[in-house]
C-alpha cells in the first residue's frame, strides 16, 4: 500500500472552477478504492462546501505566520481532506484565484507559496501527524513550489507533478520573490526563473521526479512550440520522465441508464428510447420536434481554444443542410452576440442558451445525435467521453485527449467495431465542415450508426482504469 499526499487547489464537490477539481475529486477516491492510503490537502477558502465534521488538527508556524490545519472527509469516500486555514489569505468571497472584478488576487504568489510550504511540512511529517507519504502528487501551478522545496530536503518523498493545462503557469514579477523567502539556490534560469519572472509551474517541471499530463497525446504536444508557451525545451529535456495518463469520468453522474437529470433512461440495447430525450431537447430549445433530422449539440466555454469560431464560420453552410443545432455556453461576448444573431436568422434550425446549466448539459448529451467539439487544443476534455457514453457521436479535432479518446469512423474501424465518432485534422472551418458532411452521410444509414453508438457506449472511461495507471507509475519511482 502506498501513502499518497494529493496536493491541489480545488476538488469537487468541495469547490470547483474547472477540470482540475473533477480530477482531484475523483482520482484520490479511485486510488482509495484500490486500497491506497490517500490524503488530500487544499486551502480552506470561504466558498468551500464541507461535508460532515471539520476538526482542528494542529497549528504550524511558517514564515512568521501561524497556520491552522483542519481535517474533514471527502463525501462518500475513505479520503481524508486536510484544509490549510489561514484566513488572511483564503477567507475571501468567491473564486479561489480571482477577485470580484475577475482579476487575479494581487497576492496570489504569497497565498499559494504559503500553501506549498504547508504541504511540504506535512510531507516531511513536521506537522507531527504521525503520517509521512511515499508520494506527493502535485497538480498545476498552484502546487508547483512543492517539488522544488522537497528537492532541498534530505530523505524527502518522491514527487509527481500533473499538468492539467500548460496555458496557466503561475508567472509573477521577480520582485514578488522577496517576500516569499525562497531558498536562493532555487532562483536560477534552470530553477524557478523564467525570463526574469518567477514561474510556479517550473517548480513542478524542473524538480518533480515524474511529470504527467492528462492524456498521452498532450504529453507529446507540449514538447512543441505550438502548445508549450516557451517551455518546450525544458519538457523535451525531461521527456524520459514525462508521460500522459488519460483522465476518467464520473460513471455514476454520467450514466444514461440511471441519470436522474434526463427524462428517459436507455442503454446500448435500447437506443430507440434515446429518441424521447431528443424530442424533449427540441422542445426545451423551441425547435420543431423531428426525429428524422440529426440534432447536433455543443456545450462549453465560448473561447478560441474551444474552436467556437470554427463552428460559427460553418453555421451558414450547416443551416443549408437537413439538421438542427443547439448550444449551451458562455464566454467571449463577441461570440455570444454572433451566435444569438445566427439563432435569430435560423429560428427553426438552431437555438442558443447562454450560461451554464448542469441539468440541461445532461439533456444535451442524452438528446443530441452528434456532439461538436472542434478544440484547437484540449489537454484531456470530458464532454467527448460523456457523449460516447450517451451514444452521441462526437466530432472532434485530432488534438490532445480528443485524439486519444475518439476513434474516427472509417471503413476499417467500422468493420472492426472500434469506430466511435468523427475526427478531423486541421483547425479550419472547411475541415470541420467535411467531418460534419461525413457524419450526415453515415446518419442516413441508421443501421451502421447504431453500431457505432454501441461501440462508443461500451468504452471504458472509468477512473479506476486511470488510477491503476497512476499506481503503476507510483510503484516505478
Amino acid at each position: 500500500m502506498k501513502k499518497i499526499l494529493f496536493v491541489t487547489s480545488e476538488a469537487h464537490p468541495l469547490i470547483k472552477t474547472g477540470g482540475l477539481a473533477d480530477v482531484s475529486g475523483s482520482l484520490p477516491k479511485a486510488l482509495a478504492e484500490l486500497s491506497q492510503d490517500v490524503r488530500l490537502i487544499m486551502p480552506k477558502y470561504q466558498a468551500i462546501k464541507t461535508y460532515g465534521d471539520v476538526r482542528f488538527l494542529c497549528s504550524l508556524r511558517v514564515d512568521n505566520r501561524n497556520v491552522n490545519l483542519l481535517e474533514t472527509q471527502m463525501p462518500d469516500s475513505q479520503v481524508t481532506v486536510w484544509l490549510v486555514d489561514y484566513p488572511e489569505f483564503f477567507n475571501r468571497p468567491g473564486n479561489p484565484y480571482l477577485d470580484g472584478q475577475g482579476d487575479p488576487w494581487p497576492d496570489n504568489a504569497d497565498r499559494f507559496a504559503l500553501f506549498c510550504r504547508i504541504a511540504v511540512e506535512v510531507a516531511m511529517d513536521r506537522a507531527y501527524l504521525d503520517w509521512q507519504p511515499d508520494i506527493v502528487h502535485c497538480n498545476d501551478w498552484q502546487s508547483g513550489l512543492v517539488p522544488a522545496l522537497l528537492s532541498l530536503e534530505p530523505h524527502g518523498p518522491f514527487s509527481v507533478f500533473t499538468i492539467h493545462n500548460l496555458a496557466y503557469q503561475g508567472l509573477f514579477p521577480a520582485e514578488s520573490t522577496q517576500g516569499l523567502n525562497l531558498p536562493g539556490q532555487l532562483w536560477a534560469p534552470e530553477g524557478l526563473e523564467f525570463h526574469d519572472m518567477l514561474s510556479f509551474i517550473k517548480g513542478g517541471l524542473v524538480y518533480a521526479d515524474h511529470i504527467t499530463t492528462v492524456s498521452p497525446t498532450y504529453a507529446l504536444e507540449i514538447q512543441t512550440p505550438t502548445f508549450a508557451y516557451g517551455l518546450e525545451g525544458l519538457l523535451r529535456h525531461r521527456k524520459d520522465n514525462l508521460s500522459g495518463i488519460l483522465n476518467g469520468i464520473d460513471l455514476e453522474a454520467w450514466n444514461p441508464e440511471t441519470d436522474p437529470l434526463i427524462p428517459q433512461h436507455y442503454r446500448a440495447k435500447s437506443l430507440l428510447d434515446k429518441q424521447h430525450n431528443k424530442s424533449e431537447l427540441q422542445r426545451r430549445f423551441a425547435l420543431p420536434i423531428n426525429g428524422r433530422v440529426p440534432l447536433f449539440g455543443s456545450i462549453g466555454r465560448l473561447v478560441e481554444q474551444k474552436g467556437i469560431d470554427l463552428i460559427i464560420d460553418c453555421l451558414p453552410d450547416l443551416m443549408s443542410m437537413p439538421m438542427q443545432f443547439v448550444l449551451l455556453g458562455a464566454g467571449d461576448k463577441a461570440y455570444e452576440q454572433r451566435l444569438q444573431n445566427l439563432a435569430h436568422v435560423y429560428p427553426d434550425k438552431m437555438a442558443v442558451i447562454l450560461g451554464y446549466d448542469e441539468p440541461l448539459a445532461h439533456l444535451i448529451e442524452a438528446g443530441s445525435d452528434v456532439f461538436l467539439m472542434p478544440s484547437r487544443f484540449e489537454p484531456c476534455g470530458l464532454n467527448q467521453m460523456y457523449s460516447q457514453r450517451y451514444g452521441t457521436l462526437p466530432i472532434v479535432r485530432k488534438t490532445g485527449g480528443l485524439a486519444d479518446t475518439v476513434v474516427d469512423a472509417l471503413p476499417e474501424t467500422i468493420t472492426n467495431k472500434t469506430a466511435t465518432g468523427f475526427v478531423f485534422n486541421e483547425a479550419s472551418a472547411s475541415s470541420l465542415l467535411e467531418a460534419v458532411k461525413r457524419a450526415m452521410i453515415l446518419y442516413s444509414d441508421q443501421k451502421t450508426w447504431a453500431k457505432i453508438q454501441a461501440n462508443a457506449m461500451n468504452k471504458d472511461f472509468s477512473w479506476r482504469h486511470s488510477a491503476e495507471e497512476y499506481l503503476v507509475l507510483y510503484r516505478s519511482l
